[in-house]
């Protein structure tokens, strides 16, 4: 378990620590590579596509093929992408290896949930779930001074090999682990998607029609353009291509309705969907990333643009965020266990909508005891939603679809910062009057009201945590035969 912990937290971190570095690099690269805005601003977006629209699948595969191997494959093909952009001669060649790097990533992420469901009996998940959360905090807030140093002493592409040993050992540290699960029941089996057995569900079919390649497409399909037109709607003039992004995804979405309804083997299980926890998890998970994202764009550009801050003043204003993000994660299992995930989430969610709109209320003159307060308020009330959704979306659904639950609850935190960053920028051009002072725009008290929609989606989470001991509860008629975890 040990081993797959590491991978976990490991695998989850580097994620999170080059998204946050190619923020500093890309001024470097485009001068480096004479490279055009819209070329370097196609470095994030084309990773963040290919992320967005591959995460579901790449949690099927680690279901059907084992979560070790898939993390081992996108561990080791995230390392290679990422030592080939360290010596890419040009902005091409460095956007389609970022694209390759988010297809690795979105074989990753899934299966650093997917290995630890598989791992740990339902009533010791919340622990390593809060340690991964943790990692990701400080992972993301070291990033920027961590990527600043690197540009500066050494140039840009030091930020990319950056990720390269850590993601290799981790790679070669899956392929050699023994692939153990611990199941609730406490019976240790291959990490394979279905067991035999008197208890088990019938095997799926095999070859292509258990993996709905058709289905996966359109999903594909739906966020890649998902996420562009949020993208597009974030930049300035994007306003026609973001609409025809969009109009393009709400297409493919209900194609891909009508083809799940119709396969036998649809790629989003009808167990998973029907769970109840599950969706409520991943609706609150969605709303606090798109609040906080788009908070943090808004009062970013307020601390620069208005109070003259440097990047350094602003990063120090910012702080009590990530603190309580580190320390406040290893405290939500034992929150959970004394009061379960509804109420705890429940208060994350109000303390992450107090603190957004704090934020809401600052004027121009505002000082760094207010800002801090309010991030203050945000970190503690993100981290103990963030864990507290994320162990309940990962071990309420069946152990053989650990892998899809983890592509969704990635989906929802890789689609939500998209939306927040989106709905503030649209606000802030159409209510241009109060420029960025939070108090005289419409973009904060807007993300409150999203920061809100978190507290009804907590409220329909369980309202015990799981116990050891519980056994796995029969699934509803006609989900397949499937076996949810009672918590």
């Amino acid at each position: 378990m040990n081993r797959t912990l590491a991978c976990s937290v490991v695998g989850a971190a580097v994620v999170a620590l080059d998204g946050t570095v190619l923020t500093v690099a890309q001024p470097a690269l485009q001068r480096d590579l004479h490279a055009q805005v819209g070329q370097v601003q196609w470095t994030s977006t084309g990773y963040l596509v290919a992320v967005a629209s591959l995460l579901v699948l790449a949690g099927r595969l680690g279901d059907r093929y084992g979560h070790r191997r898939v993390f081992a494959v996108g561990a080791l093909g995230f390392a290679a992408a990422s030592a080939g952009i360290a010596v890419a001669p040009g902005i091409r060649t460095v956007i389609a290896l970022r694209v390759l790097q988010g297809v690795c990533g979105a074989l990753l992420q899934p299966a650093t949930l997917g290995m630890l469901r598989t791992a740990y009996p339902p009533d010791r998940l919340a622990t390593p779930i809060a340690v991964r959360t943790a990692a990701i905090g400080l992972a993301a807030t070291a990033g920027p001074l961590v990527g600043g140093a690197l540009v500066s002493s050494y140039g840009w592409r030091a930020v990319f090999l950056l990720g390269v040993p850590p993601t290799l050992a981790i790679g070669a540290l899956a392929l050699a682990s023994p692939g153990r699960t611990a199941p609730a029941d406490g019976l240790a089996a291959e990490d394979r998607p279905l067991l035999p057995g008197p208890s088990s569900s019938p095997r799926p079919a095999s070859g292509l029609a258990a993996l709905d390649p058709f289905g996966a497409l359109l999903l594909a399909l739906t966020l890649g353009l998902l996420v562009q037109g949020l993208d597009a709607a974030s930049r300035p003039g994007g306003a026609g291509g973001a609409l025809l992004a969009c109009g393009g995804a709400v297409a493919a979405g209900v194609a891909f309705a009508r083809q799940e309804r119709r396969v036998a083997h649809p790629l989003l299980p009808p167990a998973l969907l029907r769970s109840a926890p599950v969706v409520a998890g991943l609706a609150a998970l969605l709303a606090a990333s798109a609040a906080l994202s788009g908070a943090l764009f808004v009062t970013t550009y307020f601390l620069q643009d208005v109070q003259g801050l440097d990047p350094l003043g602003c990063a120090l204003r910012f702080l009590p965020l990530a603190v309580l993000m580190i320390l406040g994660a290893p405290l939500c299992p034992p929150l959970q266990r004394r009061f379960g995930p509804r109420r705890t989430a429940t208060a994350g969610a109000a303390l992450l909508t107090l603190g957004v709109l704090l934020l809401s209320r600052l004027d121009a003159t505002a000082g760094a005891v207010p800002v801090g307060a309010a991030a203050a308020l945000i970190g503690a009330g993100f981290v103990t939603l963030m864990v507290t959704a994320t162990s309940v979306v990962v071990h309420r659904a069946p152990a053989e679809h650990a892998g899809v639950a983890g592509g969704l609850q990635q989906t929802a935190m890789n689609v939500g910062p998209a939306l927040g960053v989106a709905t503030a920028t649209l606000l802030l051009a159409l209510v241009p009057d109060g420029g960025f002072v939070p108090a005289g725009g419409a973009a904060l008290p807007a993300l409150t009201l999203i920061a809100a929609l978190a507290l009804p989606a907590a409220l329909a989470l369980p309202a015990r945590a799981v116990r050891r001991g519980t056994r796995p509860e029969p699934a509803a008629p006609g989900a397949e035969g499937q076996r949810c975890v009672r918590s």
